[in-house]
């Protein structure tokens, strides 16, 4: 099978394009076991090698997931819809609803760990947050579950005088989240800066996050601005990319 620069394509991508067609066909359903290696080797009359790699493939784009012991199988999730705009308005964390409730519908997301602790500002948040190298910031570390696969990492520096003595101390911050507590504060965030990239993951990235081998991580860096321009927040996250679609929706 040619490319559309003439050169020949690598046989086990061939066979890849026809796995990925039969499951955005329906031809193998969420859950389904895809043929395996023999299966492949003799339907296509090439090396074990050949149809290993064309099983990789799909478990690098997030399509598949291998079962020990059971076969390669259609990976049973449906990505997350991150509403990029909506989930920030101020009538969503403001009524007490979380950011998140605006992505999810009937879905299940838990934050299954949570650390709060004070530390000293690092060194590429200073200048994000607007605050003196050295500085003391609260630091809210939190692993997000949906549908029982660990999907995003979220990492929250807030300067530490800012919110002493508040439940943002708390690792229940209570109805509405963090934005609402710094409302309570006197410091409501008024307008947002998010940042978004790519890149493959750390180890500890993909043991945290349970990723396929060569699965990026999507990056998106979040700054809360208070009225007069002054940053409250500064929120790190990690995503899996197999797991979320990034929409921005916004009025021309």
């Amino acid at each position: 099978m040619a490319d559309e620069g003439g050169k020949r394509q690598p046989k086990y991508q061939s066979i890849a394009d026809d796995l990925r067609g039969a499951i955005e066909a329906g031809d193998y359903g969420p859950g389904d076991r895809l043929p395996g290696e023999n299966d492949l080797m003799s339907r296509y009359g090439v090396a074990r090698m050949t149809a290993r790699q064309a099983i990789g493939v799909l478990q690098n784009e997030g399509l598949t997931e291998a079962r020990k012991g059971a076969g390669v199988y259609v990976r049973d999730f449906r990505p997350l819809r991150r509403q990029g705009i909506s989930r920030l308005s101020a009538q969503q964390w403001g009524s007490g609803r979380s950011i998140w409730s605006a992505d999810l519908g009937e879905r299940n997301l838990e934050v299954d760990h949570v650390e709060v602790r004070e530390n000293e500002v690092p060194e590429r948040i200073s200048p994000v947050l607007d605050v003196e190298p050295g500085s003391a910031v609260c630091v809210r570390s939190r692993r997000f579950v949906l549908d029982g696969k660990p999907v995003l990492l979220s990492t929250s520096y807030l300067p530490a005088t800012l919110v002493a003595g508040s439940p943002i101390l708390e690792e229940d911050t209570g109805p509405g989240g963090t934005y609402a507590r710094l409302d309570d504060l006197g410091h409501k965030p008024v307008r947002f800066r998010e940042e978004v990239r790519s890149r493959m993951p750390t180890q500890a990235e993909v043991d945290a996050l349970r990723l396929s081998p060569g699965t990026p991580v999507v990056l998106i860096c979040r700054t809360a601005f208070e009225e007069g321009g002054k940053p409250v927040e500064v929120n790190e996250m990690v995503l899996d990319s197999a797991s979320y679609i990034l929409e921005y929706a916004f009025d021309a």
